[in-house]
């Protein structure tokens, strides 16, 4: 999930789910559903200020957000929306790294996330085992809005990303590749990123 409010463009709270693939919209007062099929996968709050009293509040507390969205919906007779807060930017750890069976410049990795082991195919040149990683989990929305989701490339599974810090919108130290993390980080441990 990703909040995004800025008050100067008219008070919207932008909601966005997932990637938007075929959208239609449903209005309903101040609430847009924007919906791929019967699924809702982002919503636009006018009046998002008053509706949500965003004064003084971090948009960021997604728990406090969604308890305050799923209230407003339901106050305009829309079901209450299930939203999934796990974190989906972590550290993890490479355990395994192979070379690609059919791409000279990919690996196979297996990134440990705390509480699962993810498959993880992965071009930067940089890569290696035992280095700390931060992954983007299936659902996660890059900051600059790539949804991550379970692919194949070349014909093996990858589910979810390992990111450098130009993919993260982080300032940029001229490395080539994904960011490796030192030792303070710990593995399973949200990322902050946005």
């Amino acid at each position: 999930m990703r909040l995004t409010y800025n008050e100067n463009v008219g008070d919207v709270l932008f909601v966005t789910l997932r990637k938007m693939e075929e959208v239609s919209y449903e209005h309903n007062g101040d609430i847009t559903l924007i919906k791929d099929g019967d699924e809702v996968i982002g919503l636009n709050i006018f009046n998002a200020n008053s509706n949500l009293a965003l004064e003084n509040t971090n948009i960021d507390d997604y728990e406090t957000m969604v308890l305050r969205i799923n209230e407003l919906l339901q106050k305009n007779g829309i079901e209450a929306l299930e939203f999934d807060l796990t974190p989906k930017f972590i550290v993890g750890k490479v355990i395994e790294k192979e070379a690609h069976p059919d791409a000279d410049k990919l690996n196979v990795t297996k990134v440990d996330v705390g509480t699962e082991v993810l498959q993880i195919v992965c071009g930067a040149p940089n890569v290696d085992k035992e280095q700390k990683v931060v992954v983007a989990r299936v659902g996660a929305i890059m900051p600059e809005g790539l949804y991550i989701k379970p692919s194949q490339l070349r014909g093996v599974d990858s589910n979810g990303m390992i990111c450098s810090k130009k993919e993260l919108n982080l300032k940029d130290d001229g490395v080539k590749g994904i960011y490796v993390l030192d030792d303070s980080y710990n593995v399973g441990e949200p990322f902050p990123v946005g």
